[in-house]
């Protein structure tokens, strides 16, 4: 079986070359911005749209106009995958797996995309047009490696994420199945009967956060009081982040190593964030990019990650006789079913009633030959395990 896996590490860049990345920075960024006005008003004006290979095409002209010959102090490939990523962005946003493509800004996340030409030694890492750059490798790559992503977060951190191709023996899928209700008193029932609590890391860093984001605000717009106002806010965001992810991956990979079949409720967490009370909370769950980490777990190990219809009532059904429970608000945390008396613990019972649907969901499939509700996601590329 072959699989794609990515490997982040830090790297640490010296002032030339850290001047060199935001070079490269800054013209991937112009490129990506230009292209997506030009995309953007060729459509108004032609009533047709621009692809890879015609802004590729126009971008050889680009690099040789006297306003913008600075781009080619930039490495070729980085320019050209930047618009690939811009493509890419437009054919997720017609396909409706994305909202419309925005233009980047210099105050966001950086980022720039090698597809090849690097290169690893034992402590450095080869960069086109920055040069050898002192790396972190705290585990091995082993595999055939594709790609790499250097990446400057808002703390003013480097990373590099490395994507390699490994063959890993064929796995044997696990039989055993659960369904996961996510929640915010708890963050995951499981229909095992086991509770997940919910680690809460921006709650435990608020206090922090509110002093140096109020110390922010207190700067002039634009002063370098300001900018050094902001790293230490920038630092605390990415804290609770990085605990956020790593609590996840724990508990992703827990689950997969655990279960066959693992089945979710669709959450519409778009319009969820809309309640402004429970906003806050809803964002610090992140059950989206939970939900993401056990299914490309599970592709990788021959498990499947099934979902159950957004308005499907798991929590009002009674998962012994499937009678519905229609006045049920969402304090009442156990109620009795008025039919057959079953006492409930309401997460725990939507946990079972989810896994009952999908796999009823599978096995109808299986009657009528249709396979497609097992078809299993395959690994994100992007995402380091």
């Amino acid at each position: 079986m072959e699989i794609r896996k990515a490997f982040k590490f830090r790297i640490y860049p010296n002032q030339t070359q850290q001047a060199e990345l935001a070079r490269q920075f800054g013209c991937a960024r112009f490129v990506y911005n230009h292209y997506r006005a030009a995309r953007e008003g060729f459509y108004i004006d032609c009533g047709t749209g621009l692809n890879y290979a015609d802004c590729n095409l126009d971008l050889t002209d680009l690099k040789k106009q006297p306003e913008t010959i600075w781009l080619k102090e930039a490495d070729s490939q980085v320019l050209q995958e930047a618009l690939r990523h811009l493509d890419t962005a437009y054919q997720n946003f017609f396909a409706g797996r994305a909202a419309y493509p925005n233009f980047h800004s210099r105050h966001d996340k950086q980022s720039i995309h090698y597809p090849q030409r690097f290169k690893v030694s034992a402590k450095k890492i080869y960069l086109p047009k920055v040069g050898w750059v002192k790396c972190i490798f705290h585990r091995p790559t082993d595999g055939l490696m594709k790609n790499c992503t250097v990446t400057k977060t808002k703390s003013g951190r480097y990373f590099v994420s490395i994507q390699v191709e490994i063959e890993i023996p064929d796995p044997t899928p696990k039989i055993e199945a659960v369904g996961i209700d996510l929640g915010l008193t708890t963050f995951a029932a499981l229909s095992t009967g086991e509770k997940i609590d919910k680690p809460k890391h921006l709650y435990k860093s608020q206090r922090r956060l509110k002093i140096r984001q109020r110390r922010l605000s207190r700067k002039v717009k634009g002063s370098n009081s300001r900018n050094a106002a902001r790293l230490p806010v920038a630092v605390l965001h990415e804290r609770i982040a990085n605990q956020r992810k790593d609590f996840q991956h724990k508990l992703s990979r827990q689950l997969v190593d655990r279960f066959g079949s693992i089945s979710f409720e669709s959450l519409n967490v778009g319009g969820m964030v809309k309640n402004h009370h429970l906003a806050k909370s809803i964002s610090d769950a992140s059950w989206s990019q939970f939900v993401l980490f056990c299914e490309y777990k599970a592709a990788w190990v021959n498990g499947q990650v099934l979902r159950a219809d957004r308005f499907f009532p798991s929590s009002k059904l009674c998962s012994d006789c499937g009678n519905k429970h229609k006045s049920l608000t969402l304090n009442i945390r156990q109620w009795v079913c008025l039919n057959c008396g079953v006492i409930h613990d309401r997460d725990t019972n939507a946990a079972i009633n989810i896994l009952n649907q999908t796999m009823a969901g599978v096995a109808k499939s299986y009657a009528g030959g249709d396979m497609s509700v097992l078809v299993k996601t395959s690994a994100p590329e992007a995402h380091p395990f």
